[in-house]
């Protein structure tokens, strides 16, 4: 099988709308039902929802108070948004580090999630986060088990990074397979 692959020549949010086009054209190519879509304070959800019209998507942010997000927690008005059209919105700790930050704050020492992440990251911010959303709605019930999804992932704000992914649960992480990526930055 040939795939044709898209290499952003910058990070970040200018890249959003190529990316939500490039998946919303293979999840189409591949029979794909169900996006996940990584959000901060709502704007690549709300867009992603305009979009990506006639897919299942789900949305996933970051634990309520997270210290480091500040501001950024998902605004009433994307999130009233987003509920009116009955788009789940799962909020939880980052699968990838949620403990482990905690562990390295106390303890000044890492687990494997942080190692796991870091790998995930030389493929790219977008590609760890596409994978961390994967396992985080996989764990909420969120998604199929049994089809692939399409994966969205970002690198700050936005999303610049897609990918075919086979789910898994956190407890099974390593089955995860990264089927295929869309889009990402180089």
């Amino acid at each position: 099988m040939k795939v044709s692959v898209t290499y952003f020549e910058e990070k970040g949010k200018e890249n959003s709308d190529e990316t939500l086009r490039l998946a919303k054209k293979r999840a189409k190519e591949l029979q794909i039902t169900h996006v996940v879509v990584p959000t901060t304070t709502g704007v690549t959800a709300v867009k992603a929802l305009k979009l990506l019209k006639g897919f299942n998507l789900v949305v996933v942010t970051h634990m309520s108070g997270f210290k480091e997000a500040g501001e950024n927690q998902l605004l009433p008005e994307h999130r009233k948004t987003l509920e009116k059209a009955k788009v789940p919105i799962h909020t939880a700790s980052h699968v990838l580090s949620g403990v482990e930050r905690g562990i390295r704050f106390k303890f000044d020492t890492i687990g494997p999630a942080v190692i796991i992440a870091s790998a995930l990251k030389m493929l790219g911010q977008g590609v760890k986060v596409g994978v961390e959303i994967t396992l985080m709605a996989a764990d909420a019930g969120l998604i199929p088990m049994n089809q692939s999804i399409i994966a969205l992932g970002g690198t700050g704000r936005g999303v610049d990074a897609a990918m075919v992914i086979q789910p898994a649960h956190t407890n099974n992480v390593f089955d995860l397979n990264i089927q295929e990526i869309i889009c990402k930055p180089r």
